[in-house]
């Protein structure tokens, strides 16, 4: 299966809820969500995952988002973080799998996502080292500083975002993303994992 499109422009977050809304009496408009947001659930979850597992991550996401969206409070207006907190759960399930694909960039520096979208050139080929300790440091981390790390780092959620997806206070999203920017940090010589994006968010 070939992931979605990337979408570029970030949707509204009004019409997120207007869509999660309408769909109660007109189920055909949840495919519009989908079309929405499905491109970046899925690269999500072939960073973390690989592509394969990510096929059905992102189907078993939006198959429960659907039969559960009548518990989606539209005073939230956008359904990212909703849809990222089901995707992470499923992702939890994969643990193993998970760590796996970390180790396995830590090896080979091919990120699943940005590999194949670009020519390799001697920016790449110098990059491919701080990729290698990205994936190492990852699969130290522990599954909550991991959560919190990628949201912000390779999805750009807000830090209001976030502890709506992973249903924790914003105090405990600081915290862990602190800790995570440490251990990163110094697994990568210095650079900060959240200020240095464009290398692990493009394809």
């Amino acid at each position: 299966m070939t992931a979605p499109s990337r979408v570029e422009r970030r949707p509204d977050p009004l019409e997120d809820s207007v869509l999660v809304q309408a769909s109660q009496t007109d189920p055909q408009r949840f495919a519009e969500l989908y079309d929405r947001h499905a491109p970046d659930i899925h690269r999500y979850a072939a960073r973390r995952l690989g592509d394969t597992a990510a096929d059905d991550v992102v189907a078993e996401t939006f198959l429960i988002a659907f039969r559960r969206r009548d518990r989606f409070d539209p005073s939230r207006g956008a359904a990212r973080p909703w849809l990222y907190g089901i995707a992470g759960n499923l992702i939890a399930g994969h643990r193993r799998s998970e760590v796996m694909q970390y180790r396995l960039l830590a090896r080979t520096a091919v990120d699943p996502v940005v590999e194949g979208h670009h020519e390799r050139s001697d920016s790449r080929v110098a990059a491919a080292a701080v990729t290698r300790q990205l994936g190492a440091a990852l699969a130290r981390l522990s599954k909550g500083d991991r959560d919190v790390l990628l949201l912000v780092a390779w999805e750009s959620l807000t830090y209001d975002e976030v502890a709506q997806a992973l249903e924790i206070p914003i105090g405990t999203v600081r915290s862990r993303l602190n800790r995570a920017r440490k251990k990163v940090r110094k697994a990568l010589g210095g650079a900060d994992p959240t200020a240095a994006r464009e290398e692990f968010t493009r394809g």
